[in-house]
């Protein structure tokens, strides 16, 4: 028997699954400590699930996909609206130095796993969702373009991008404290006393229901802008995801916000962002091909060990001396595995465990978050794009 839900019924699955996710988040130490997102633990459990129900070849279960693509855009129009120009101006050299840093990575996190694919003699295209797709992307990357990897051929791509991207969740988590504090143990480092700086220009609103709609109204229209961005980007030949003409619409909007010195409501904004990421994660991950991940465990099992020890020595020998070569450079060093491996919470998880231990990092603390948001999200895309075309 074949089930087929609509998009109603989708969405209501999805949100049970967070749901139950959150339950067992909140009374797990493990998945909290890691970061592990309750929409991912809902998800993997009800998409177990669903694969033990295929097994038994009594039924099939089918998802509606129009709302996962839709809280996705919404999502990434989102982020497009954190990377503001002017915000960055203001860490100077470091700023532009750590940019590179990340940027630089990228590329080589998809070498390494195309390498390895390579070796095992399975297409390419797994490399790229194994790489800078998953890692340093995350799990909204891995799923949105996986369905493109797969279009060319890469069956289950979106599966084992997830499972890499869960995977650097866990890793994320363990390698960043033993780069930072054998760096700073090797070079006698010292916390030093900075003042603190404001991150944001302007008053900090209030989250009620106007400031709500007002940021709906931006996102909107950030991704609204962005269909129209999209049909320049199919001008060059590549194929980028819808998304990313959303994430370009809402750095645009943001930019001219502070071009024209006019307060955005990022909190509100980020409400929405984190809103829509977390029902495009429950919708997008109830639907996982389990049977997928479990043909490609050895070669994604040894991709991933590989990308963990590259980044701790690629943090250690490039961002850090990159950032300085100081304390705080070691406490970027920690943050930089946090997010080139999971994502941004493992990132300043692992800056905050070292400053909790050895003193404060305020530099690293102000320029980071800024710089992160700017050079992946803008940078990543086309970069993963680019791969993609290439190895196709």
């Amino acid at each position: 028997m074949h089930i087929t839900l609509d998009m109603i019924q989708t969405l209501g699955i999805a949100i049970l699954a967070f749901i139950f996710g959150n339950k067992i988040k909140e009374k797990s130490e493990f998945l909290k400590k890691f970061f592990i997102p309750a929409p991912v633990i809902g998800g993997l459990i009800i998409s177990f699930l669903v694969f033990l129900i295929k097994t038994t070849g009594s039924f099939d279960i089918e998802f509606d996909q129009v709302l996962q693509d839709f809280f996705m855009n919404i999502f990434f129009a989102s982020i497009g609206l954190a990377c503001s120009f002017k915000a960055l101006k203001k860490s100077g050299s470091l700023g532009i130095k750590l940019a590179l840093a990340i940027i630089i990575l990228l590329p080589l996190q998809n070498i390494l796993a195309i390498g390895f694919t390579k070796l095992f003699d399975i297409n390419p295209l797994y490399g790229v969702a194994i790489g800078s797709t998953s890692m340093t992307g995350g799990i909204g990357s891995a799923v949105s373009f996986g369905k493109i990897m797969e279009r060319y051929g890469a069956d289950n791509a979106t599966e084992i991008g997830v499972a890499s991207a869960t995977f650097g969740l866990l890793v994320g988590s363990l390698v960043g404290g033993p780069v930072a504090q054998r760096l700073i143990k090797n070079h006698s480092l010292k916390s030093e006393t900075v003042e603190r700086q404001n991150v944001l220009d302007g008053k900090i609103e209030n989250l009620d229901q106007k400031s709500l709609m007002k940021a709906i109204v931006i996102v909107g229209l950030a991704s609204f802008l962005g269909t129209f961005i999209n049909k320049v980007l199919l001008l060059t030949g590549l194929n980028f995801p819808y998304y990313v003409g959303c994430q370009f619409g809402g750095l645009i909007v943001r930019n001219i916000y502070d071009y024209l010195k006019k307060d955005i409501n990022t909190k509100s904004i980020d409400t929405v962002g984190n809103i829509s990421l977390s029902l495009f994660l429950s919708l997008a991950l109830i639907g996982l091909n389990i049977s997928a991940i479990v043909a490609l465990a050895l070669p994604m099992l040894v991709v991933m060990v590989a990308q963990a020890i590259f980044i701790a020595f690629y943090t250690s020998l490039v961002t850090f001396k990159l950032a300085g070569s100081s304390y705080d450079a070691a406490v970027i060093a920690a943050g930089h595995c946090g997010v080139g491996l999971g994502q941004t919470p493992n990132a300043i998880a692992n800056m905050e465990a070292i400053i909790e231990k050895e003193g404060p990092a305020d530099v690293a603390m102000f320029v980071f978050p800024i710089v992160l948001a700017i050079a992946v999200n803008l940078c990543n895309p086309i970069v993963i794009t680019f791969f993609i075309n290439f190895v196709k």
